[in-house]
């Protein structure tokens, strides 16, 4: 066989080589920290964990062979969350994957050496992760979760499917939620809308009930719930408590809108899903100061029929024609 043939054969067995035989080619097991804000007993927070686990396995990274993964669960506790990066930092992982604005901030004030991918921040510049979208700069580098004109989508789609709004609380966790990154949003719907805005900070189960219940007084209120892995945590004394005082509620999390809220428009777990592409091109090599934040390319919009009817609420067709899933 002539050299010119063998090295043609030769390239063209290595574009072939299975990824998992490549990364694995040089027989160090690697390790991935991962920190979510969510609770682990959370079937929502539970199957992004999957989502990344079995997106790695697609690129040759296989939790057991070739990677070890650390996960820890803070349970929508700040405290928690700011205590799990110091344990991750400390064990000295090749790369951290942070789940939300707070596990990304909690991680930067640990370390500026080891990578950190984020699935899921607000607005990465305007908190300080990173010094430019196309160039982060630093050691952090990801999947933005939302954009900043969200704010404005949830009120518009509130206003939509409950014609009646004259008042909209904001709720947050002012702990785990960036709730000014979307203010200016919400604040040019508001004025457009003529809809009076209420901030809804809450810490607690109490202070949900204590909100919502003051909605619902009086006719024509509604309540926007923003994402995060406290008001995940207790999405169910929202959703009861919106239930019980007739408050329709628009939902950044699909989880709601299954577990009885009106509406939810947002990213789901689609950054889990992409993640793992950075990760593995850090593993090999690349620098997080030189891969550009992605935006999100995906949103969904899940309706939740039993509740509008429940509300007596008839859904305009604008609503059902752009829901990517009808719970009947």
């Amino acid at each position: 066989m002539r050299r010119r043939e063998f090295i043609t054969l030769l390239g063209g067995a290595a574009t072939a080589w299975p990824l998992a035989a490549r990364a694995q080619q040089d027989g160090r097991m690697r390790r991935i920290g991962v920190l979510m804000v969510g609770d682990e007993n959370d079937p929502v927070y539970k199957s992004r964990v999957s989502a990344f686990t079995q997106a790695l396995a697609d690129l040759g990274w296989i939790d057991g062979r070739n990677v070890r993964m650390d996960v820890r669960w803070a349970g929508g506790d700040i405290n928690r969350t700011r205590a799990f990066a110091q344990e991750l930092v400390a064990l000295q992982p090749d790369i951290i994957l942070a789940n939300s604005t707070p596990a990304t901030l909690a991680l930067q004030r640990e370390t500026w050496t080891i990578p950190i991918v984020f699935a899921g921040v607000a607005d990465p510049v305007a908190t300080g992760i990173v010094a430019r979208l196309d160039r982060p700069g630093g050691n952090i580098t990801g999947f933005a979760n939302y954009e900043p004109s969200l704010g404005g989508k949830w009120l518009e789609l509130l206003s939509e499917i409950a014609p009646g709004l004259k008042r909209a609380a904001i709720m947050f966790n002012p702990d785990l939620n960036p709730v000014s990154v979307y203010m200016p949003s919400f604040e040019t719907a508001a004025r457009s809308l003529k809809v009076e805005l209420i901030g809804a900070p809450v810490h607690s189960d109490v202070e949900i009930e204590t909100a919502i219940v003051a909605l619902g007084r009086e006719p024509g209120g509604g309540l926007v719930v923003l994402g995060g892995g406290f008001l995940a945590a207790h999405r169910a004394p929202i959703l009861s408590a919106a239930a019980r005082h007739n408050v329709p509620a628009v939902c950044n999390g699909s989880d709601f809108a299954r577990d009885g809220g009106l509406l939810s428009y947002g990213v789901g777990g689609d950054n889990f899903r992409r993640a793992p592409t950075y990760v593995d091109r850090i593993l090999r090599g690349a620098k997080p100061a030189e891969l550009p934040v992605q935006l999100p390319t995906k949103f969904e919009m899940v309706l939740n029929l039993k509740t509008a009817k429940a509300l007596g609420l008839a859904v305009p067709p604008s609503i059902w024609l752009r829901a990517d899933e009808v719970i009947e």
